[in-house]
């Protein structure tokens, strides 16, 4: 599956070698971008999600984004780019898109901390997440896919490459961690009761791309996130690149749990339920605790 078709009939072909290639560079790229501003950024007020002016955005988040939009447009024009800066939106003659975090928490990287800064891109071909890329600024690592492959990489200062697994051996909930961004009171009853069946509890923030690579690393053994605003550049590539390697979405059901696919959407939107992601290897010692339904 090297070649695909992103557009309709009569248009040409994209060969998904060269978009894994374009999009490794173009991560690592605004990694160089961030790690040079790191000294001189500026910082800068905007919008919030909610609609207020509670957020906050860097020089480093719109050089990186520059330098991304400035590429895919000249390696892509057919395909749209959707960015969190200016709520960039570049339109295109099809539903295919890009979604771009140029600087995937910002506030840990006014911060100068030494964890949970990213980069992310995904590709987005007829509703699915056919390619995705998270940097870890710090580490300057890579996790993610080209399109057509089943392989997720974890590509080391940029050279090593190490294959994540998408079948890991099937493990005890209660001897695996459970990562959350949130402290527990804020999350729903049966959530709070389903974390009492992992053996421990951390929680941690900043880059959503980098806090989920702790889950792919196998750092920890799921994920829950409370409810929250969903923009297209943070849910798509953390949705592609987790489900590629066989985890499952879970949300609140009465008592219980339901498996569900989350919404791959070019839009923000509003995610009224809590979320937990765990393996797919490990469901049924989930399920063996709490119920699950699909």
């Amino acid at each position: 599956m090297g070649r695909f078709k992103t557009v309709s009939a009569g248009k040409p072909e994209i060969n998904g070698h060269v978009v894994g290639i374009v999009l490794k560079e173009l991560v690592r790229r605004a990694i160089v971008v961030a790690r040079r501003q790191i000294t001189t950024f500026e910082v800068g007020i905007k919008e919030g999600y909610g609609g207020n002016m509670d957020d906050i955005y860097t020089t480093a988040d719109s050089l990186a984004q520059a330098s991304y939009v400035k590429s895919l447009q000249e390696c892509f024009p057919g395909i749209g780019v959707v960015a969190e800066e200016n709520l960039l939106a570049i339109s295109a003659d099809s539903k295919d898109y890009f979604t771009i975090d140029p600087l995937d928490g910002t506030r840990a990287f006014v911060r100068r901390q030494s964890h949970g800064i990213g980069s992310m891109i995904a590709m987005i071909i007829r509703g699915e997440v056919v390619s995705a890329y998270v940097g870890d600024v710090v580490s300057q690592e890579i996790y993610g896919y080209r399109p057509g492959s089943e392989t997720v990489w974890r590509i080391t200062d940029l050279e090593i490459y190490e294959k994540l697994p998408a079948n890991p051996q099937a493990s005890d909930i209660s001897q695996l961690n459970i990562l959350l961004r949130e402290r527990e009171k804020q999350y729903q009853p049966v959530s709070r009761q389903a974390i009492d069946h992992f053996k421990d509890v951390l929680i941690d923030g900043g880059s959503i791309g980098t806090w989920a690579a702790r889950l792919w690393k196998r750092e920890v053994g799921a994920l829950l996130l409370a409810p929250a605003w969903e923009t297209p550049w943070d849910s798509s590539p953390v949705i592609g690149i987790s489900r590629k390697l066989g985890y499952i979405f879970l949300r609140p059901k009465l008592d219980g749990w339901e498996t569900f696919s989350p919404i791959i959407s070019d839009k923000k939107y509003y995610k009224n339920h809590d979320t937990l992601v765990i393996h797919s290897n490990n469901l049924h010692s989930l399920a063996g605790l709490i119920p699950i339904t699909h």
